[in-house]
């Protein structure tokens, strides 16, 4: 199931691009255009490079959600459960698939980062810790996007379904510190999943933003271990129970 999902990328090469470079060009447009990670100590980029690499794992889940659904509505799946097989394969090929392509992600978006003036401090150990936390981040939301796929069922109600993900991007700590923020927006940013791995990733990376004074911040590490395994507790069975039940 992986390598027919790997398969699918030489036959749609202007799809896999998009994914890549459509990250590149957020962060190529808050380096230089917006202005992302003003206020900081430093370079600016080292604060916004870890928030980008961050959103870069919750954003791209269309393509799953697209390849989920395509195969359901064109009877693909019910191809695949006559065949002696268990029936999550399915879904488990899919989702290292997909992995695989983050790590390409991750790669592009470290190697840019690298050419707009980002650099790590803390050593290759910590670094890979970081890689870690963003790798886990984007394994549960994969979960998310399957089961959102699942239960929309066509291709044409992904792009309603996928529009949920942007509010929680930008409403974290990706882009600016939660002290420019009003008090409350502020607040609650903070315990934005993504602004716990991002905030837990720059703390890694040696830049700065990696710590504040409230207590989410403080704990950043450990909420971007939490929060996670909290979503993979609830969607990845969710996921496989709807996927089972497709079949009766």
């Amino acid at each position: 199931m992986t390598r027919r999902e790997l398969a699918h990328w030489a036959r749609q090469p202007v799809q896999v691009a998009v994914g890549l470079v459509f990250p590149v060009m957020l962060l190529l447009m808050f380096t230089y255009l917006v202005g992302g990670g003003r206020g900081v100590e430093g370079d600016p980029s080292e604060y916004l490079v870890p928030g980008m690499l961050t959103l870069t794992m919750a954003f791209g889940l269309e393509g799953t959600m697209l390849a989920v659904t395509r195969d359901l509505d064109k009877g693909v799946v019910d191809r695949f459960r006559s065949m002696p097989m268990v029936s999550g394969t399915v879904l488990v090929g899919r989702s290292v698939a997909d992995m695989l392509q983050s790590v390409a992600g991750l790669l592009v978006m470290g190697a840019v980062g690298y050419a707009v003036g980002w650099r790590w401090h803390d050593g290759a150990a910590a670094a890979l810790g970081a890689v870690g936390l963003l790798l886990l981040l984007r394994f549960a939301m994969l979960w998310l996007g399957i089961l959102l796929a699942l239960v929309a069922g066509r291709p044409e109600l992904v792009q309603t379904v996928q529009v949920l993900v942007w509010p929680v991007g930008f409403l974290s700590n990706v882009f600016a510190v939660p002290e420019s923020m009003p008090g409350r927006l502020g607040a609650a940013v903070e315990w934005n999943p993504l602004s716990a791995t991002a905030t837990a990733v720059r703390g890694l990376f040696g830049n700065p933003g990696g710590g504040g004074d409230s207590w989410a911040a403080g704990h950043a590490g450990l909420l971007a271990v939490l929060w996670p395994l909290a979503m993979l507790a609830v969607f990845f069975p969710l996921a496989v129970r709807r996927f089972a039940r497709l079949s009766r």
